[in-house]
């Protein structure tokens, strides 16, 4: 129902754009980490800062703030096509042997 009334509305449900924001935060963890190892989300926390629509274009990124070897730190953005943010994170990440 939260999609119907979301669709109605208008606006792209937020769940959207935390799991682009998950994404672009553990790939960028990934990248710093050595061949054998994985990660995994621990926590994530997202700022909605305006509303997006369907049909606008979305550009995500991703930075680590700060690596570790048991636990990663990391923060993303996502932008609209104007260069406006629309929502920012900032997520923990669990690194394990594989």
């Amino acid at each position: 129902m939260v999609w119907i009334s979301n669709f109605l509305v208008g606006a792209v449900h937020g769940g959207m754009m935390c799991t682009l924001l998950d994404s672009a935060t553990g790939c960028a963890v990934q990248s710093t980490l050595p061949v054998g190892a994985g990660r995994t989300s621990v926590e994530i926390k997202v700022s909605y800062l305006r509303p997006v629509f369907a049909g606008t274009p979305l550009y995500t990124r991703g930075w680590v703030s700060k690596p570790g070897r048991r636990m990663a730190f990391a923060e993303g953005e996502i932008r609209d096509g104007a260069g406006k943010a629309v929502a920012t994170a900032s997520s923990s990440c669990l690194v394990f042997d594989l």
